[in-house]
């Protein structure tokens, strides 16, 4: 591929102007935007250009002639062949900066929204956090070697790696034994998709393969589950048919509230990947909300309980919807091992009429922790429940915005506060969490 930049800076280098919602160098080159992954802000650098777009070009950076003060040497080896991380060569601090600058440039730009308030980063240990994954798995002949982890930078190919600095332990390190392990296998070629995910005190790994595997490989995932004090499930076809095979030496959960909250969960279920940020979002989320004894609190998107409990266990009257009948039952087995009083139900929240129906019954606070695309319907009607407050918990800062310029401009509500949540270190996801508060009237 070619170099970029024009013979007038240094030979064909260019200076880094900002950077991209997605952490890439952003660059204007004859009127044209290339994007220029793992190069910083006012760095000057020589990059060779891997993609022609229309609209724009995307370059890595070949030669560093300036850097920036932000840059730090990348603690993972396979940073520049990985695509599982991405700003993994900007100190810790200058993410959060960075991050914080997507958000508030977001609310503004897309939603014409300003909070009054910008809370710190809920921020913590930015390595060996990552607690589920969905790693890919590939067989190469020619080496006769099974690759296990996330895909390259570039392509769609396994990327070939032997330690993940961001996979909770005991995970993270035992790619090696994992590869081995696969390579030993009679369906090694047939095994494309490993699911990992970490409890506290257990581990699960879920196993994709796409024939039935024969005595042989299966005597091996017992020994190797045995070995490393892992539970294996098997997932022969959809998510549906996962099932356990070996099965975890300890109860598969997590703890809130210093521990007082015990949530139970499969290997499968959606949970926040960070443990220890999602512990600080949590208690951030009971002290915006607030409840007093015995007031209506809806958890809409409620999961598994994550943040119902907690509020249920401050005395609110808390109910809690969710599109997946089995988080649902969830979140009611969840409620009964804690004995507390919470009420779950099955509802599709992008359907209109159930939205309004749920919405009429009367809500004193509100909890939003939609997916990536937003809560657009809730948002929509939200004039027939008028909660005194409403916290927001966004994985996605345009969506997030979108619904905020709906709250604040049509329905009478201000952006009281709002601050990222540091789930995913090293990544350019965003999650944020935002309070609203109806104006006086």
């Amino acid at each position: 591929m070619d170099r970029i930049g024009t013979a007038a800076r240094g030979g064909g280098a260019v200076r880094i102007e900002r950077l991209d919602s997605r952490g890439r160098g952003v660059v204007r080159i004859s009127d044209k935007t290339t994007l220029v992954h793992g190069a910083l802000p006012g760095e000057v650098v020589i990059a060779r250009r891997v993609r022609r777009r229309r609209g724009r070009d995307e370059a890595v950076v070949e030669e560093m002639v300036e850097a920036s003060p932000d840059r730090v040497e990348p603690r993972c080896r396979f940073h520049q062949r990985c695509g599982g991380c991405s700003l993994q060569h900007l100190s810790h601090d200058a993410q959060l900066r960075h991050k914080e600058g997507v958000l508030l440039t977001t609310l503004r730009t897309i939603g014409s929204v300003v909070a009054e308030e910008v809370m710190p980063a809920l921020a913590g240990t930015p390595w060996r956090y990552r607690r589920k994954a969905r790693l890919g798995a590939r067989y190469v002949a020619g080496r006769d070697a099974v690759f296990a982890g996330f895909r390259e930078r570039f392509s769609n190919r396994v990327a070939d790696i032997t330690d993940c600095e961001v996979l909770a332990d005991p995970i993270g390190p035992l790619l090696v034994p994992l590869r081995s392990l696969l390579g030993t296998l009679e369906s090694r070629a047939r095994i494309p998709q490993i699911e990992v995910a970490v409890g506290e005190g257990a581990a699960v790994l879920v196993i994709r393969h796409l024939d039935p595997l024969p005595e042989r490989d299966l005597a091996a995932l017992e020994a190797f589950a045995v070995r490393h004090g892992l539970g294996i499930w098997l997932q022969p076809g959809g998510v549906d048919t996962a099932r356990p095979f070996v099965r975890s030496h300890a109860e598969f959960q997590y703890t809130l509230d210093d521990g007082a909250i015990r949530l139970l969960f499969s290997p499968l279920d959606f949970v926040q990947i960070n443990g220890e940020i999602n512990r600080a979002l949590v208690e951030r989320v009971v002290s915006m909300l607030a409840p007093a004894a015995g007031e209506k609190v809806l958890d809409a998107y409620c999961g598994l309980g994550n943040f119902s409990l907690p509020l249920a266990a401050r005395g609110a009257d808390v109910t809690g919807l969710e599109a997946a009948d089995e988080m649902v039952g969830r979140a009611r087995d969840n409620a009964a091992l804690n004995a507390l009083v919470a009420y779950f139900h099955r509802a599709d929240l992008a359907d209109e009429a159930t939205a309004q129906d749920w919405l009429r019954r009367g809500w004193d606070k509100l909890l939003l922790d939609p997916p990536r695309t937003g809560a657009e319907v809730v948002v929509e009607h939200m004039a027939l429940a008028q909660p005194s407050r409403i916290v927001y918990v966004s994985c996605n800062p345009d969506t997030l915005a979108r619904d905020a310029a709906r709250l604040v401009h049509t329905h009478g509500y201000r952006l009281v506060r709002t601050g990222i949540v540091d789930m995913f270190p090293h990544t350019s996801h965003i999650e944020s969490v935002s309070e609203f508060e109806m104006r006086s009237r």
